[in-house]
């Protein structure tokens, strides 16, 4: 031992007995008997036991630790099989580092600890190595030898000093514990083959665990040598190609580069692109014609230059807009809708008199099922232009709009250069469907992204993130659809111009059913048309009892089940024409799902029918209200919103307010509570319009007198009296027509809502105009009944 080496001896010596041994902990290592490794060592009583051990020529005793965090491991936090090891030498580093180098000599196993040392000291068993030989331990000897052999041969810049100590240990227990010692595995794994002394038990641990590197050495291996051949051959390929490039070029010949180069030259010129994008696209042409094929880069250059090239630049000659065709063209797609149309044929007549003007955007705003798109359908073929849709629905992503930046991997244009590219037209008809369900996500708000595609002031230099050049969109013909405004923004709507499309009357759905959706039903399930012939009657009934709807759609697909169940009997061959009467369509369809339940909800005090209108189109809300004893409370039920029940109590003061008018006991008030509640339950309603129905019902309830049966309202009202306008005219009249209903009341303020409403639907219904709620009163509830003692 090297005892020069230490640099100091401890400030004090505890004499320990010569049948104890100092007792060294240590980490992450685990030391075998014949083996020689550096140990580190850096606690204050690690250093003393290590220098009294040098001082003393004494071997020590290497114990694992069970947790390597702790700092000041005691007896119950080591192993209690160690090494017993010599110090071969003993170092002090520059830095105040002290290191020892260790050669095992035994197992040994720690019986006691001793007392009041000031490093940890312990008597111990010293356990010897088994000797006994046998064919069984000679051949686990020679398969463990090969095993190690083959670990050390695959592991990287092995010394050659390791492959020979394996290959002279004579010794079996030698020969697992060195093995063991230079194995990648687990220091718990290498403490259990250390207290493993059976020498089988020990030898076969080893070797599974030596079969279980030598797969990951051998897996890594393979892994490395395919990478190494990809790597390899992509350069050879490299050099191959620029080799042949050379030779060809040298002999004269074009390669396919150049033919492709030339191609690329030729297209360039023909698609007739303005200035700044045909100088992009021959820069960029010149970067491809640089690079070599195999360049990753490649391939996103051409990509590019293929959609320069396909995109529509020129403006192609526009034929001239008839508009007597156009007129015919409405006609024959679209019943009703009249002044849609004539809205339509006014900007058609302005398109064709200022082609070159900043013409509006045009956006249908109505219900599902209405004919929002097809009506763009008819723009578009009115003009003689291709029509392309862009659905917006969900759209949340800037870039849908934009385009992604050709830095990105599988970069595209935006949904709007993507359309323009499929109508291969600058002068397209583009539907924008959707627009009110754009939504706003972490990569951008698209709604923003539109403000300049849709401004004619702006979008003749619109300009797509991946093209990175401006494309002119001003003579694009942008259609917009929309359900309703709340999604919309507030300066996106400044920039389209409103077309509202209201719900279809009955007559209309009735109309619309047999010019169109029997036709289309008819082709869609393969019948001929003089196979089936449909009683108006029979579509009457089912737009009246099972479709509850503004537009037109489910009316289709109940017409589609009939024609379905007709299908069948004539493909059995059973009959051969069909004709349908209103008494098949309950066996075909089924009970009526809607029936007319006004006079039946009004036929008591208390119950009067509201209009309320939905994104759907209108509808027929009622409001009952019912009297209990108590103490003057409200309860108010039926999912009302805010504005609603703010309605409610507006309506309740105004009619204690004027209690003394209406012949209403103003007792009645303190001694009831009054419940105020709106069918339909499960859905949330909400906003000021039903304010005169509250105010009806109210007093229907507190004056014993019913609400005509025959009348709807709607109307917003004031604490004055006043009846205030309300919105949604239109949707709310249509939706009393096709209830049965024959009377409406509506604001007077709303008089210019009129001329919007259908024909239809007018000349079906009484109107009655409220300035005040007095007005509402004598108009809605019937005479008060006259008791028989009142009659004498």
């Amino acid at each position: 031992m090297a005892a020069s080496d230490v640099s100091s001896p401890a400030s004090t010596s505890t004499p320990i007995p010569s049948d104890a041994l100092i007792i060294v902990p240590v980490r992450n290592t685990v030391l075998f008997p014949d083996v020689i490794i550096p140990i580190t060592i850096a606690r204050a009583t690690s250093i003393a036991a290590a220098q009294q051990a040098v001082r003393e020529q004494r071997p020590i005793g290497i114990l694992l630790q069970r947790d390597p965090e702790t700092n000041d491991p005691g007896p119950d936090g080591l192993y209690r099989v160690g090494t017993v090891a010599n110090i071969v030498r003993y170092i002090t580093g520059a830095d105040d580092t002290h290191h020892l180098v260790c050669q095992g000599v035994q197992r040994m196993r720690v019986l006691d600890y001793l007392p009041g040392t000031p490093f940890l000291a312990a008597r111990v068993l010293q356990i010897p190595e088994p000797t006994t030989t046998s064919p069984e331990i000679e051949a686990r000897f020679l398969n463990l030898q090969r095993q190690a052999l083959e670990a050390a041969q695959l592991l990287p810049q092995v010394p050659q000093e390791l492959i020979a100590a394996l290959q002279g240990t004579t010794s079996p227990a030698t020969l697992a514990d060195l093995a063991t010692s230079y194995m990648d595995i687990k220091p718990s794994e290498k403490q259990d083959i250390l207290e493993t002394i059976d020498l089988v038990a020990r030898m076969d641990k080893v070797s599974r665990h030596l079969a279980e590197r030598i797969e990951v050495l051998r897996l890594s291996q393979e892994i490395g040598q395919k990478t190494k051949a990809v790597f390899d051959e992509r350069q050879r390929e490299a050099i191959l190609r620029e080799q042949m490039a050379t030779i060809q070029r040298q002999l004269g010949e074009g390669d396919g580069k150049a033919a492709e180069v030339a191609e690329l030259t030729k297209a360039i010129a023909e698609a007739k692109m303005p200035p700044e994008a045909e100088s992009q696209a021959q820069k960029e042409l010149r970067r491809y014609e640089r690079m070599p094929e195999a360049a990753a880069e490649s391939g996103m250059v051409r990509s590019y230059l293929d959609w320069l090239i396909e995109l529509p630049w020129s403006l192609p000659e526009e034929k001239p807009i008839d508009i007597a065709e156009a007129r015919k063209i409405l006609d024959q797609d679209h019943y009703g809708l009249e002044k849609i149309k004539s809205r339509i044929i006014e900007y058609l007549a302005v398109r064709k008199l200022a082609p070159g003007g900043k013409a509006p955007i045009l956006c249908f705003l109505g219900p599902p099922g209405v004919g929002k798109t097809s009506l763009g359908q008819s723009i578009a073929r009115a003009m003689s232009r291709p029509f392309v849709r862009v659905s917006l629905g969900g759209v949340h992503d800037e870039a849908e709009i934009r385009g992604h930046r050709r830095t990105y991997i599988g970069a595209l244009p935006g949904n709007i250069i993507q359309a323009i590219k499929k109508a291969a037209a600058r002068n397209c008809v583009m539907m924008l469907d959707e627009i009110d369900k754009m939504g706003r996500g972490i990569q951008g708000d698209p709604s923003a992204a539109m403000l300049e595609v849709l401004d004619p002031e702006q979008n003749s230099t619109f300009r797509d993130n991946y093209l990175g050049v401006p494309f002119d969109l001003s003579r694009v013909v942008f259609i917009a659809t929309a359900n309703m405004l709340d999604g919309v923004p507030g300066p996106l709507l400044d920039r389209m111009e409103l077309i509202s499309l209201a719900g279809y009357t009955e007559d209309e759905k009735l109309e619309i059913a047999k010019r169109y959706l029997v036709r289309r039903q008819l082709e869609a399930n393969g019948i001929k048309a003089e196979q089936v012939e449909i009683d108006p009657d029979a579509l009457r009934l089912i737009i009246r009892s099972y479709t509850r709807e503004a537009g037109v759609r489910n009316l289709e697909r109940e017409i589609g089940k009939v024609l379905r169940n007709v299908a069948v009997q004539i493909a059995e061959g059973s009959t051969s024409h069909v004709t349908i009467a209103p008494k098949e369509i309950v066996s075909l369809l089924g009970q009526p799902r809607f029936e007319n339940e006004i006079a039946m909800r009004t036929s008591i005090p208390g119950v009067a029918t509201g209009l309320a209108w939905t994104p759907v189109g209108g509808d027929i809300l009622f409001i009952e209200a019912s009297r209990t004893p108590g103490r003057g409370a409200l309860i108010l039920t039926g999912q009302l919103g805010e504005v609603m029940r703010e309605s409610v109590q507006a309506a309740l003061t105004l009619v204690k307010s004027r209690a003394s008018q209406l012949g209403i006991d103003p007792g009645v008030f303190e001694k009831s509570d009054i419940h105020v509640h709106v069918p339909a339950g499960a859905t949330p309603k909400d906003g000021p319009s039903a304010g005169v129905a509250m105010f009806t019902a109210l007093t229907s309830l507190l004056t014993d007198r019913t609400v005509r049966s025959d009348t709807a309202m709607t109307g917003e009202i004031s604490l004055r009296g006043l009846v205030l306008p309300v919105g949604g005219i239109k949707e709310k009249v249509v939706a009393a027509a096709a209830a049965g209903l024959t009377r409406v009341m509506l604001p007077a303020r709303n008089r210019r809502d009129f001329d919007d409403i259908p024909a239809g639907a007018r000349a079906k219904l009484e109107f009655i105009w409220l300035e005040r709620v007095d007005e509402a009163i004598a108009a809605a509830l019937e005479p008060a009944k006259t008791t028989p003692a009142a009659a004498e």
